[in-house]
């Protein structure tokens, strides 16, 4: 099982984040994490990802959306449907990733133009230890 901090062979890298990350979209909060991973991809955008405990799943809609990655595996796909049509679609998942990056399971993704905001903002236990 691939572990944070780890480069997959695919030079993809997963950390956690040292800040809390919070997912906005029509004005609700969908998700807020402490416990965010990073996943770093060449050639890629980095892609916070969010324990599902820390989202508001009753807030997210499941699709019947699938897409592939040779290097992650199967995606599901998730909408909010209180922030409209824009929001279709706007949330992924690897429920069952491939080996080398095993630590985004149980976690979900956010398109950041279909959301209003990902916000990144310091911890507040790491502000206090500085």
């Amino acid at each position: 099982m691939a572990q944070p901090d780890k480069p997959a062979a695919t030079g993809i890298r997963i950390e956690p984040s040292p800040d809390r990350v919070v997912v906005s979209a029509a004005g609700r909060t969908v998700a807020d994490s402490c416990a965010a991973l990073i996943l770093r991809e060449p050639g890629r955008p980095a892609v916070f990802y969010l324990p599902r405990e820390d989202a508001e799943m009753a807030l997210l809609r499941r699709t019947a959306e699938r897409s592939h990655c040779p290097y992650k595996g199967e995606a599901s796909y998730f909408s909010i449907p209180h922030a409209g049509r824009s929001a279709e679609n706007a949330v992924w998942s690897y429920e069952a990733p491939l080996e080398a990056v095993a630590a985004i399971r149980g976690h979900l993704a956010f398109y950041p133009e279909r959301v209003d905001s990902i916000a990144v903002q310091p911890r507040r236990d790491a502000a206090a230890h500085s």
